[in-house]
């Protein structure tokens, strides 16, 4: 399910839903203010962050990730959620 999930991050249709459904403000805002001072649509920001972890984390990101997806009601949200969460700064200067 996550990699499915994974594989429709290109489409911005799925990104924005998938945003209109984090239920996280302070991501969302987080990731509105990175996206603005980028000059990029949020759904661009929130692929290359997701695309980017995957990329770089170690094995003690991905089993927290594991954790965290195993807890959840909906565990492809609860990874893009905590993804975000950890990637995005909380202030842009």
């Amino acid at each position: 399910m996550f990699g499915a999930l994974l594989s429709a991050l290109e489409d911005p249709e799925v990104c924005g839903r998938l945003l209109s459904s984090l239920d996280a403000p302070e991501v969302s805002a987080r990731l509105a203010r990175v996206a603005q001072a980028e000059g990029r649509p949020a759904a661009d920001v929130m692929a290359s962050r997701i695309w980017n972890f995957l990329d770089t984390a170690s094995d003690d990101h991905f089993v927290q990730l594991m954790g965290i997806m195993n807890q959840a009601r909906d565990p492809g949200l609860a990874a893009v959620r905590a993804i975000l969460a950890a990637t995005l700064p909380e202030e842009v200067a």
